[in-house]
């Protein structure tokens, strides 16, 4: 399967989400978030395929006055316009990690969530567990789908995939 890579298209889609132009600078494509209403003010970078290591992937920053958040081995990304965010997400090994942009500024980081978590029922997690479940599940139709027999897989999928084959 081939890896995901950003193109022209995909940056003038989160231009257009963001509110805001795209500035080419070398290897990154910049985009400068300023909301003087609430006094935040964001920058974020994409660089599409550059070596990370040892591999080459797409890499998100975010600098803020405040904090700096990376997300390496970027393999995709889901606009919400309605929200008017952005949600670039990673996985590895059945975990997830979410990095999300919004134009008025604001920007959350999800971590190591597991994967199982996104098609589950979020009333039954912890309320602080919840939001990154519900954040992550709008990357869900972008992942590409588990194989089959992985270990920590629920029952209830397992389940289901059986009804399915019957």
């Amino acid at each position: 399967m081939k890896e995901f890579q950003f193109k022209a298209s995909d940056i003038r889609k989160i231009a257009q989400v963001l509110n805001v132009p795209a500035k080419h600078k070398g290897s990154n494509h910049r985009f400068e978030i300023q909301n003087t209403a609430d006094h935040r003010k964001l920058a974020l970078e994409i660089y599409p395929d550059i070596p990370i290591g040892h591999r080459s992937g797409n890499l998100i920053s975010v600098y803020t006055p405040t904090a700096h958040l990376q997300l390496h081995f970027c393999t995709g990304y889901v606009v919400s316009a309605l929200l008017g965010e952005i949600t670039f997400v990673a996985e590895s090994n059945g975990k997830l990690s979410g990095l999300t942009v919004e134009r008025e500024g604001g920007c959350s980081l999800y971590a190591h969530v597991d994967r199982e978590i996104l098609s589950g029922d979020f009333t039954t997690l912890g309320p602080e567990v919840m939001m990154s479940g519900i954040a992550l599940s709008l990357t869900e139709n972008i992942l590409p789908q588990p194989a089959r027999n992985v270990p920590g897989r629920s029952v209830a999928r397992k389940e289901k995939q059986e009804r399915r084959r019957r």
